[in-house]
């Protein structure tokens, strides 16, 4: 049976196309480096306005990881013997702009404007999977091998992006935002919150403590921002032996220079050095 890209190279007919569609690519990819490009000046807006330490960190850990996948796109136009250009995309600035109107339309410390937060994160991870499988069928039909194995890795760390927040809203952000929601009288917060708590503290809303769909576990003062994934912390407290890690985005196991290997299922919620 014809391979995917063998399917791509039948249905445009023959290698006469190679030209149109390098250029087709070349404008995809430009459009791409713009859009990473800011993408990379609205995480730290976004990391800023959230509430939750889960929400804040992962942002602050995606930032790094979308300026590792500039360089890769700039090591492609390398590559391509072109200089690196960018293309203006009127998509991603929509989708940047919703984010925006999310942290002005939600109060601030809010588990609502995590969950807002969130979903615009979503979309726009979404624009980049979309666009970074486009660009990697191109680039294997085109015959630019390294540059396919280059936005596969960019398209994978997109995809597992997307998983982390998924989990992250459905394990505790969207449901508080819900009770904070379900009671939209300002003199009643201490109610909503005394419902929010699981266990009576000092802190803001009380601590909590759960379980991750995928296996790992949280902690923390909710609403005060400092809900933690425990592996979180400990990955978090290693600064220096997290620059030396290799990550691989081709399967399940993630392994760095030394004897640790993290596993999805247990990863921390921020999803290893590679982000979420």
């Amino acid at each position: 049976m014809a391979s995917f890209t063998e399917q791509l190279a039948n249905f445009f007919g023959t290698r006469d196309t190679d030209t149109s569609l390098r250029e087709l690519f070349i404008s995809e990819l430009k459009g791409m480096y713009y859009a990473e490009k800011q993408i990379a000046d609205a995480l730290p807006n976004m990391a800023e306005a959230a509430t939750t330490d889960v929400v804040r960190d992962g942002f602050q850990m995606h930032l790094a990881e979308t300026e590792n996948q500039i360089r890769r796109i700039e090591q492609i136009f390398q590559q391509l013997g072109i200089d690196a250009d960018e293309k203006n995309c009127n998509a991603i600035d929509g989708l940047i702009d919703d984010g925006d109107l999310v942290i002005a339309d939600t109060e601030s410390g809010s588990l609502t404007r995590d969950a807002g937060l969130i979903i615009a994160g979503q979309k726009v991870e979404h624009h980049e999977i979309a666009a970074y499988g486009s660009l990697h069928s191109l680039a294997r039909l085109l015959g630019y091998h390294d540059a396919a194995q280059l936005l596969s890795e960019s398209l994978e760390e997109e995809k597992n992006t997307d998983r982390k927040l998924t989990e992250i809203a459905e394990s505790f952000i969207n449901e508080r935002a819900k009770m904070e929601s379900d009671n939209d009288d300002d003199t009643d917060r201490d109610g909503i919150r005394d419902r929010m708590r699981d266990t009576v503290r000092d802190g803001d809303y009380g601590q909590t403590t759960g379980t991750y769909p995928g296996g790992s576990s949280y902690s923390g003062v909710t609403g005060s921002g400092t809900e933690e994934n425990a592996d979180a912390v400990a990955w978090r407290n290693d600064q220096a032996t997290q620059e030396n890690r290799t990550w691989n985005t081709d399967n399940d196991t993630r392994s760095n220079s030394g004897n640790t290997t993290y596993r999805r299922d247990t990863d921390p919620l921020t999803g290893g050095p590679g982000g979420f």
